[in-house]
């Protein structure tokens, strides 16, 4: 793999422009600030990960349904069953809110980054008027599926991240989200078709996390010095076992 010559971070006080992160990339820094330093300044991402086009089609799949309920300004089944007070949100953005390379944008004039997150849905709450951050999974296992595990923590980041840009966007954004878990049953005959279980879970946001997150990018993005790793960080590990065994040689 060859280093990227384009989209690498230049000091605030050598550029014009704002210089673009994605909210993946803030959980990369979150995951790894050297993995993030050594991809945002230096060119060298980590490997890609397979795309998941199971879970894309159900993504899209519930889009299209959603929309249509949209459209007849009626709360979707999934509401009604939760007893959710809701119907899905029209906004003359929404298209583009969704779209992986626009998606809510905002940027902070401080250290002139300019963060995105492609939101799945919003509804809209009838009672107080807020929006409702909707976040769509899908997976397929045994066991009834909640966000309680640890490796979980990563999708409340995302939605509360997508409630921050909401919110610098000057939208009423309500505290609680929902996310919209199907679960791919394994059990039955295929007979060319997945039959999927839905779960309706809500989650409280707090954004609190994020302006100092953003302090922190920042101060990394400027400085010369390749930050340390993350213990957790497999990619590191990784690295560094390899390159001891190449020694070696």
């Amino acid at each position: 793999m060859m280093a990227r010559k384009r989209n690498l971070y230049t000091n605030k006080s050598e550029r014009d422009k704002p210089f673009k992160l994605s909210r993946s990339k803030v959980d990369l820094f979150l995951d790894c600030p050297r993995c993030f330093y050594i991809d945002r300044k230096m060119g060298v991402g980590r490997p890609p990960s397979f795309p998941f086009n199971l879970n894309n089609a159900v993504d899209e799949l519930l889009k299209n349904e959603f929309d249509y309920y949209r459209t007849q300004k009626q709360p979707h089944p999934y509401m009604i069953e939760n007893n959710i007070n809701a119907i899905p949100y029209t906004h003359k953005l929404l298209d583009d809110w969704r779209a992986n390379f626009k998606g809510v944008t905002y940027l902070d004039s401080k250290s002139n980054l300019l963060f995105t997150g492609a939101i799945d849905d919003l509804w809209i709450d009838l009672d107080s008027n807020e929006l409702i951050v909707v976040d769509y999974k899908a997976t397929s296992k045994k066991d009834e599926v909640t966000i309680d595990e640890p490796w979980q923590i990563a999708y409340k980041r995302q939605i509360e991240f997508y409630q921050w840009l909401l919110r610098m966007n000057q939208e009423n954004i309500s505290n609680t989200a929902y996310f919209v878990y199907l679960n791919g049953k394994k059990d039955n005959l295929f007979e060319n078709k997945l039959d999927f279980v839905a779960k309706v879970l809500p989650y409280e946001g707090n954004t609190d996390w994020i302006p100092p997150v953003i302090t922190q990018i920042f101060d990394v993005l400027e400085s010369n010095v390749i930050p340390e790793s993350s213990i957790y960080c497999e990619y590191c590990i990784y690295v560094t076992e390899f390159s001891f065994f190449i020694a070696m040689d």
